[in-house]
């Protein structure tokens, strides 16, 4: 049958980190996607990439320099296409490798920012979605990375609206109270275990 691949995604502040380390302490392997790219981002492949497409402005001693990077991309969606292009390839190949790492499981986790956005909810058996109100994400976003709320708007616009990512997931999480939304996610533990 095969371990199931889950994605799980949300909006900038709606609480899919909370969600995954959630799952992940059901015992369930939970892939941060975010964070691998961050990681790839400074493998010799990647460097050299980012360098050909956005030249040494965006490097600090001969690495990219996430900050400087995302204030170029974060403003130009054609600059994040072509980050994206650099980066999720390269994402996708070390979540196909650890998924097989985890090919005794019944089902695994894949928590994405741009699960919708970068095409890849099309290699899930089903997908999870944590929404929350915009200005309670842009709250949250404020305080955690102590950003404007301009900033956060402009982060906010580089996703697909809430209702088009509604529409394409099989589940649903309304995180605006952690404990109602954990208890949600607890339920849908349950029934992808008997998938």
């Amino acid at each position: 049958m095969g371990t199931k691949i889950i994605g799980l995604t949300g909006g900038i502040g709606s609480g899919k980190s909370t969600m995954a380390n959630y799952f992940a302490s059901l015992g369930v392997p939970v892939y941060i996607a975010d964070e691998e790219a961050k990681k790839i981002l400074f493998l010799p492949a990647a460097v050299a990439e980012v360098k050909e497409a956005f030249g040494e402005t965006v490097f600090t001693n001969g690495l990219p320099d996430k900050a400087k990077l995302a204030g170029v991309v974060f403003n130009d969606p054609e600059k994040l296409t072509i980050l994206n292009s650099i980066i999720h390839p390269k994402v996708k190949e070390h979540f196909l490798e650890w998924v097989k790492m985890h090919n005794s499981q019944n089902f695994v986790i894949k928590e994405a920012a741009i699960l919708f956005e970068s095409g890849s909810y099309k290699d899930c058996d089903k997908v999870i979605l944590v929404t929350a109100p915009k200005d309670l994400r842009v709250k949250r976003v404020m305080q955690r990375d102590n950003v404007t709320e301009q900033q956060v708007l402009s982060r906010i616009s580089n996703q697909w609206d809430e209702e088009k990512k509604i529409s394409l997931s099989d589940y649903v999480i309304h995180n605006i109270d952690r404990d109602v939304a954990k208890n949600e996610a607890h339920k849908i533990y349950s029934e992808l275990n008997i998938m």
